[in-house]
């Protein structure tokens, strides 16, 4: 074949298309492999090294830490930093960025180290990570428990050390279980009097019997929170009874309290079996804790929770909003220049900057029905509002409509494709207009509303924009459920995965520690995605397979 005529046959334009069709995957892989590799690697044990250096003094110094990353820097430009060397050591000069922890004794976390200072380097296997609630990791070698106030020397370090740290971690969750159930119950129910007495009180209704009423519950309830708290002191004092003395690498021993601990880990001693277990604990955790030191340590539970709680409101809201635009657009309104306008104007409306879906929710959602909502149903909780200030309902409403023009659109297109002849064999046999739509319309054209409602959901779930004006914050103390009456509480304010990132990306203090928390939230944000786009898509081919009968 000449080659005109190959270029006549259009395979050069299949040949083309595939060809980008299969860069634009692979790129997608590669970024996604990419994203799983530097997240996912942050939970793996890493070789925590001594150093001995010299300091630009010539005065030699012990360091002890992990190797986050390693460069090769020119020479002249170490040189034009006031760096002095005894002798060029060449062109380049590899340096080392080491995180040592132990942050209150040492300042920075991470730090370079040249290879001209290094004297010598080890890997000592008594050399432990101490991981905290507070201040980050610590590094040292554990030599003894006080226990009591007893010094006890660590004659088999790890299984001593590490059954003391598991005492007073259960210690510490009993009192934090207390702390959010029992004792955060009464206070919410103390609450709830106070609005009850402030109701009577606006309403003139305050007399005394009901006075003497809620002066009784209220009393029950703090003898009640009394108890609880004592418990609760127990429990901490309990916690905080042993301390650890640990040598760290200014040679000075440090005392510290066993309920500040989380975990200790000898990362020189553990094996490759140990290694894996370890990174499967780590990633446990990540997903089920909550976040600590500013999000930069700790878990995303609530950010997951957050996330997947606002859209699948969102995806109760949109649909039905959607699916009836699109039927009274496909099936009754007339064909002229306004349904014409009103179908530009949905399609316009995807085009339309989401912040600018942030600014409406805000103004209108907000500060307009939500004030409203407080001033007629919640005046005795005011000047502080319930509903009148950014929450998860607010912010399901606002994305709910953003993603409103995908749904309308992709309806439509699902209902355009059913052959006229089955709604004309429906009417003929004696069914009304609504009856054919509801059981033989609708259900044909569901696998059209999933596909819409997928791609509603993956939109929904990425943006960040206008949930940071109706809803998302850095740190919300309480789910959007829980067991205090009435158990969904859509008012709430509440964490999502990509505000989360943003967060600890661009407004971490301590950036060098946060990076690989941005890439494993990241992935975990695409993990979450695909799982929701995943089991609509399964529900949507169920649909398809159970209606295609119908077609024929």
């Amino acid at each position: 074949m000449s080659t005109g005529k190959w270029f006549k046959s259009g395979s050069p334009w299949i040949w083309m298309t595939g060809g980008a069709v299969s860069i634009s995957l692979i790129a997608v892989l590669g970024l996604l492999l990419m994203i799983a590799w530097r997240g996912l690697s942050y939970f793996w044990p890493a070789e925590i090294y001594q150093w001995e250096l010299n300091d630009p003094n010539g005065q030699p110094y012990t360091l002890i830490g992990e190797i986050y990353d390693s460069e090769e820097v020119p020479t002249e430009r170490l040189i034009a930093a006031g760096h002095d060397f005894e002798s060029l050591p060449g062109d380049t000069v590899k340096r080392y960025l080491v995180k040592t922890g132990n942050r209150e004794f040492v300042g920075l976390d991470f730090r370079w180290v040249l290879a001209t200072d290094i004297i010598s380097r080890s890997k000592p296997e008594n050399v432990a990570v101490i991981e905290r609630s507070k201040n980050g990791d610590f590094f040292g070698y554990p030599i003894a428990v006080i226990e009591n106030g007893q010094r006890l020397p660590l004659d088999d370090v790890e299984s001593s050390f590490e059954s003391h740290i598991e005492r007073a971690v259960a210690l510490n969750n009993d009192a934090v279980k207390l702390q959010k159930s029992e004792i955060g119950s009464i206070n919410y129910a103390l609450e709830k009097l106070r609005l009850k007495e402030r109701g009577y009180e606006l309403d003139e209704q305050l007399t005394d019997k009901r006075k003497l009423a809620l002066a009784t519950q209220r009393a029950e309830l703090q003898a009640e929170y009394l108890l609880l708290e004592k418990q609760f002191f127990a429990l901490r004092e309990e916690a905080g009874r042993d301390s650890v003395v640990i040598k760290d690498m200014r040679g000075m021993e440090v005392t510290l309290r066993l309920d500040s601990i989380l975990d200790v880990t000898y990362a020189n001693r553990m094996g490759l079996i140990s290694k894996v277990g370890h990174w499967f604990v780590g990633i446990g955790r990540f997903v089920s804790d909550d976040p600590r030191e500013a999000n930069t340590e700790g878990g995303v539970f609530p950010a997951i929770f957050g996330t997947v709680f606002m859209v699948m409101l969102m995806a109760v809201i949109v649909t039905p909003f959607g699916v009836v635009a699109a039927i009274y657009l496909h099936e009754y309104a007339k064909k002229g220049p306004v349904t014409k306008m009103i179908r530009i104007a949905v399609i316009n409306l995807a085009g339309v900057p989401s912040i600018v879906y942030g600014v409406f929710g805000l103004g209108f959602f907000v500060y307009m029905f939500g004030g409203t909502l407080d001033q007629l149903f919640y005046p005795e909780a005011l000047p502080t509002p319930t509903f009148g200030s950014p929450g998860v309902i607010w912010s399901a409403l606002t994305l709910a409509i953003l993603t409103l023009p995908v749904v309308i659109v992709s309806t439509e297109e699902g209902l355009s494709r059913i052959p006229s002849a089955v709604r004309q064999g429906s009417l003929a046999l004696g069914a009304t207009k609504a009856e054919t739509l509801w059981r033989i319309v609708i259900p044909m054209a569901s696998p059209a509303i999933m596909t819409g409602l997928i791609l509603a959901v993956a939109r929904a779930a990425g943006e960040v924009a206008p949930l940071m004006l109706v809803g998302v914050v850095k740190l919300a103390p309480n789910l959007p459920i829980d067991m205090n009456f009435p158990f969904v509480h859509l008012e709430r304010k509440f964490m999502h995965l990509g505000f989360h990132i943003y967060d600890v990306g661009f407004q971490s203090p301590n950036v060098e520690a946060a990076r690989p928390l941005v890439y494993a939230t990241s992935f975990l944000l695409v993990s979450v995605i695909v799982s929701l786009n995943l089991t609509a898509i399964a529900v949507r081919n169920h649909l398809r397979e159970k209606y295609r009968s119908l077609e024929h």
